[in-house]
């Protein structure tokens, strides 16, 4: 009985502690988000230095893009925060997993798809924007995201659905068959952060062509402005998975505004995707799907409310946040549409950082603990914390014009010795069939292979 008195109180106490471990903020306070970046960004990297996969720099066990997407986010936590401890890291990852200076490693190739390829090329050209220290003898880090570009463009699609990127890259893998949004609008984003950086109007018109197309498909709906996960070659492109994901808005809302920064303002088109696509983003801060919820918090709607968001579902909000806060420097007017409910989020996001003194869950809008925690979950708090350290930092992007220090290489990833002219050309039906050629005697090596191991050759 005398212990049963007590175990009331002892459990207030403990409920007490847990609370007061939380990760508090003030936002608009630049000394309060960078400490409170600097705890997440530190549990974040227990995680990536206690994995079974740490003898390989930049890969995280089960996943190879995630350790991309990651660097994108350290890196951005550099240059808002000023702290280096996690530099060498990111550095030794990067040129780690650069392939052919593409982003294409051979160890991984076989089952990438275009939008794992292309958050490496992200990665790099914010590495670019940022003026990111460089190691001498290694490529520079626009170099390595023209990599990523040359290696894409290739693949552009004309024999289905007159273009479009596929999600995955080789016949033999399921998503074939699928052009989805993350893959294209990648694609987009990246080609249009290479022509503010480098000035080069080959990325442009890229960049250019990828929305247009995307808006002949259900990818990029212009009259509601509604994005759609993915579409079939089998349908010609016409059906479409409507799965809303917040990634999916961000890098195509991110592309318009370099574009519209690129073509400084005179180009109506960016500005009205821009702020069309912002207007539909409103879902995703929902006000009745939600019972905490007040609709000021930033919520991954497909999964999170029913608790089934995988590993990669759970870094969307990281993307969506720091893209969408970059954009607010680039394009005028957009910041107080952003900014207010990005600032609520962060409260929320670090609310939930109580799990062991200070690990996240992934459901802000609980503004407690949801039970999990892991690697992505500290990667989308880091994200949103990054994003409302942008205007407090008010620096725009570099590019090669006003102080951008990274070095163009236009044929990077091309074995080209020639740094003069882009090596990019429409893609002709002779392409088609040599292509063809070559997944064919890829696919019959790959099956020999695997029968010789099968019969223990």
């Amino acid at each position: 009985m005398i212990l049963s008195k007590w175990i009331p109180s002892l459990l207030g106490g403990l409920l007490a502690a847990q609370a007061v471990s939380a990760i508090d903020i003030t936002v608009n306070d630049q000394s309060s988000l960078s400490k409170a970046a600097k705890q997440v960004a530190s549990d974040m990297m227990n995680y990536y230095n206690d994995r079974d996969s740490k003898i390989i720099p930049g890969k995280l066990d089960g996943t190879w893009w995630e350790g991309g997407s990651m660097f994108m986010i350290l890196i951005q936590y550099w240059f808002l925060t000023g702290d280096t401890q996690f530099n060498s890291a990111v550095q030794e990852g990067m040129y780690w997993q650069k392939g052919d200076d593409d982003f294409f490693p051979t160890n991984y190739s076989q089952y990438l798809g275009n939008d794992d390829q292309v958050f490496w090329g992200l990665a790099a050209i914010t590495a670019a924007e940022l003026n990111f220290p460089e190691e001498d003898g290694q490529p520079s880090w626009v170099s390595l995201a023209q990599g990523v570009f040359n290696t894409q463009v290739p693949r552009w699609d004309t024999s289905s659905c007159q273009g479009g990127l596929r999600w995955q890259i080789w016949p033999y893998q399921d998503g074939y068959g699928t052009k989805n949004a993350i893959s294209n609008g990648g694609l987009f984003q990246l080609s249009a952060r290479l022509a503010l950086y480098t000035g080069n109007q080959t990325y442009a018109q890229w960049a250019e062509r990828i929305w247009d197309w995307s808006a002949t498909t259900p990818l990029l709906k212009e009259k509601n402005w509604n994005i759609a996960d993915s579409t079939t070659t089998e349908a010609n492109c016409k059906d479409h998975g409507d799965w809303q994901w917040t990634y999916n808005y961000a890098t195509y809302i991110s592309g318009a505004a370099y574009m519209y920064n690129y073509t400084n303002g005179t180009e109506s088109k960016w500005k009205e995707g821009v702020e069309g696509l912002l207007g539909t983003s409103e879902q995703f801060y929902p006000t009745k799907s939600f019972g905490s919820d007040d609709g000021s918090v930033l919520v991954e709607i497909t999964c999170e409310s029913i608790e089934k968001c995988d590993r990669n579902q759970r870094t969307f909000k990281a993307y969506f946040s720091s893209w969408l806060a970059w954009a607010t420097l680039i394009v005028p007017g957009i910041s107080d549409t952003i900014m207010p409910k990005l600032q609520t989020s962060a409260v929320a996001a670090t609310a939930t950082c109580v799990k062991d003194g200070t690990l996240c869950g992934i459901q802000w809008y609980k503004k407690a603990s949801d039970g999990t925690d892991g690697l992505e979950q500290q990667m989308a708090v880091l994200g949103v914390l990054n994003a409302n350290m942008v205007p407090l930092k008010n620096k725009s992007p570099y590019s090669s014009n006003n102080g951008g220090t990274s070095k163009s290489n236009p044929n990077a990833g091309t074995n080209s010795s020639d740094t003069n002219t882009l090596l990019t050309k429409p893609i002709t039906t002779g392409d088609r069939a040599g292509a063809g050629i070559l997944t064919v005697i890829f696919v019959t090596g790959w099956v020999v292979a695997i029968t010789w191991m099968i019969r223990g050759g």
